[in-house]
């Protein structure tokens, strides 16, 4: 007896809260969650490769750069498909990708630059990419630990104020040398 008592006071385990009426529905999440996912952190040289005799190894590196040769940064950047995603997409939320250059050793400097892009209705795969030359952007000659740090938000939307969320993505090295 005790257990059939204790069976019908507990809770049952689902997603629905209990029903005391035959008329009641509760839906917690009608909206679901947003989610994104950084990936493909690249940095770039656009050199071509050097003609014979002068190249050391068959391919030239991207990751070894001239202070003076325009590189490309970029990171993928994937948004789940629910309907509060879709929303944020056709509201145009701002992405803005933070790219970190910290320099490794006394010379090397560490420089942050931006690139901004803003989301558009049913698209929720994106690339975010920044031209740059080391020499302009302040890079001085030596090595880099590349990461970048993702905001989103807020959206072009007069209600829109906030930065909604935050990703970082790092692991990727860049080398730069002085033009020669």
């Amino acid at each position: 007896m005790r257990a059939e008592a204790a069976a019908a006071v507990a809770p049952p385990v689902g997603a629905q809260p209990p029903q005391y009426a035959e008329t009641e529905t509760y839906s917690r999440s009608i909206l679901g969650p947003v989610m994104f996912e950084l990936s493909e952190l690249r940095v770039e040289g656009t050199a071509d490769l050097p003609v014979p005799p002068t190249y050391v190894a068959p391919g030239q590196s991207p990751y070894i750069i001239a202070a003076d040769e325009e590189f490309i940064s970029s990171v993928k950047i994937v948004f789940n498909r629910t309907p509060l995603s879709s929303l944020l997409m056709c509201l145009g939320t701002q992405i803005s990708m933070n790219f970190h250059f910290e320099g490794q050793g006394r010379k090397a400097t560490e420089i942050d630059l931006l690139a901004e892009i803003t989301t558009q209705k049913d698209v929720y795969e994106y690339e975010v990419k920044l031209s740059e030359v080391p020499k302009k952007a302040g890079l001085t000659p030596g090595l880099y630990v590349v990461s970048a740090t993702a905001e989103i938000g807020p959206a072009e939307h007069e209600c829109s104020q906030f930065i909604l969320g935050y990703g970082y993505i790092s692991g990727t090295l860049l080398q730069v040398y002085k033009e020669v």
